[in-house]
């Protein structure tokens, strides 16, 4: 069994920082210890998943909390950073309860303020949990949002200045960019078909085993919530088992770029 808490960064310990880094190597190429922890002091927090029997650390996900303009309004945008949990507990939804809880609560400190996650994904994964848990996010495989595409190059201006493709909307590192590796989260043909979404993620990050990162992003304010988030909060607040596979490993930077 597995629980998740959350711990600013300022009060990480050394040997959890880096037991953080071993999980991350394990799924991912070209990330060594000096890129990870710059990246890790840009963030705010960290979400410790955890064995309930040792306390073993057996997986993470950061977080950055961050306020800016977009369109003559103060938006709060919560990225998420590096994620990942150990194969051997992939399908556990211990991290979307405790990220969903993190969502509400600072949602709940401004409740009439706009508020949106923010992530880039490198794997088909994590965008699956973008489309299937929130209703209004970009890229949407259904239809288009373009009020939302310009927040995506609003923020990857801001925290990727210069990374940003935007005929490709696509964010790219060089070439030894962190990557997943080959056999964490392969696309096949099968799944392709199977699943629009997958299709779609592929067609638009066609270089993803490259490094090569889709900007996202959901509405996660207030009104989300309450017009229709809340059967995926309470779901995620009951812990109750997952319908569909969960994503196993998301990234937010590359050698020198979340939840």
């Amino acid at each position: 069994m597995l629980y998740t808490h959350y711990v600013k960064t300022r009060d990480l310990r050394i040997f959890e920082i880096l037991r953080m880094h071993a999980i991350f190597e394990t799924y991912y190429d070209h990330g060594p210890i000096d890129t990870f922890m710059r990246d890790l002091t840009k963030k705010d927090g960290v979400f410790l998943v955890r064995r309930k029997k040792d306390q073993g650390i057996v997986g993470f996900s950061t977080l950055g909390i961050y306020h800016f303009e977009h369109e003559g309004r103060r938006v709060k945008g919560l990225f998420s950073g590096d994620t990942i949990i150990e194969k051997a507990y992939w399908g556990s939804r211990t991290l979307q309860t405790a990220f969903a809880r993190k969502l509400l609560i600072e949602a709940l400190k401004r409740p009439f303020s706009k508020q949106y996650w923010l992530l880039i994904s490198k794997g088909y994964k994590t965008y699956l949990l973008l489309a299937r848990n929130f209703p209004t996010y970009y890229p949407d495989h259904r239809q288009e949002h373009a009020g939302l595409k310009d927040l995506v190059v609003n923020y990857c201006e801001q925290l990727y200045p210069g990374h940003l493709d935007q005929e490709r909307m696509v964010l790219t590192f060089g070439e030894q960019a962190n990557c997943l590796k080959e056999e964490v989260a392969p696309i096949t043909e099968a799944l392709r078909q199977a699943d629009p979404a997958i299709d779609f993620f592929a067609q638009r990050n066609p270089l993803w085993a490259q490094g090569h990162e889709l900007p996202c992003v959901a509405q996660a304010d207030l009104w989300t919530f309450a017009k229709a988030i809340w059967p995926f909060l309470w779901k995620a607040l009951r812990g109750s088992p997952a319908a569909r596979p969960q994503p196993t490993a998301a990234r937010d930077t590359a050698s020198g770029a979340n939840p």
